[in-house]
């Protein structure tokens, strides 16, 4: 016999009139439940107590319940492994404690989603931007060309800090530029730390779901201005983890 679920893993805040799609499942392919207190509910679903927690295949079905869910309803969204002892403790210790912060944040994301711009540059082509607006990066590439690395450590060395600081003043520059550009949708904005370091943009945007069309726009213009410089993404829509995303107590 299968040992017994005694608690109950939470993956967000949702209005209380939300119900979720039928047969819905989670984390370890359990199905979705709905917990609710006056406005607000929580999406839940049974978590044996000694089930460790942390795969990828948990994040990817934490993320999916909670994006799909974005899609047609606002969500404040968990911390990822958000666990509490049962249904009881999720309704008092969670929704009821926290009842009016949670509904003025739903109130907040009505209407709006969570996008990720992502832009990194194209190696060859940044390199030569760089080379060519830099008479000290140049010479340095010039001085090491065709010699051992052993003879142009130095150089070598130099070269590598000025392309570093120079990739990052370009980075600051696209990302501003980017920035204004989403002022103009009246978006919030959150700048990521770069993830790798040819990374040119790394901002999650929050923005009304009516101007998703106006967004893809912006970004259509950009690829179009950067091809060949910098290869741009939009992930999204997705539910609004930078801007809101709370810790459940601990249960």
């Amino acid at each position: 016999m299968a040992p017994e679920s005694t608690a109950v893993y939470v993956y967000g805040i949702v209005p209380a009139d939300v119900e979720p799609e039928s047969h819905a499942t989670g984390v370890g392919d359990c199905e979705v439940a709905v917990v609710r207190h006056g406005e607000i509910a929580a999406l839940v679903s049974p978590l044996e107590s000694d089930r460790p927690l942390g795969t990828p295949e948990d994040l990817t079905a934490h993320e999916k319940l909670l994006d799909g869910s974005a899609a047609v309803s606002p969500v404040l969204p968990l911390r990822f492994g958000a666990v509490m002892t049962d249904t009881d403790a999720v309704e008092n210790e969670l929704l009821e404690a926290n009842e009016e912060e949670f509904r003025a944040a739903l109130v907040e994301l009505e209407g709006r989603v969570q996008f990720v711009i992502r832009g990194r540059y194209v190696e060859d082509a940044i390199l030569r931007e760089l080379l060519d607006e830099n008479a000290e990066a140049a010479r340095l590439r010039d001085e090491i060309r065709d010699k051992p690395e052993d003879a142009t450590r130095n150089e070598r060395i130099a070269l590598g800090e000025l392309i570093n600081q120079a990739i990052e003043a370009k980075r600051t520059e696209d990302t501003s530029k980017v920035v204004s550009e989403l002022e103009k949708l009246e978006a919030m904005v959150n700048q990521r730390q770069p993830s790798h370091e040819e990374d040119a943009v790394h901002i999650a945007v929050l923005v009304e779901s009516a101007r998703q069309a106006e967004l893809e726009g912006m970004l259509r213009q950009l690829i179009s201005d950067w091809d060949g410089r910098v290869e741009l993404n939009l992930l999204g829509p997705m539910a609004a983890y930078d801007f809101v995303t709370k810790r459940a107590p601990e249960g």
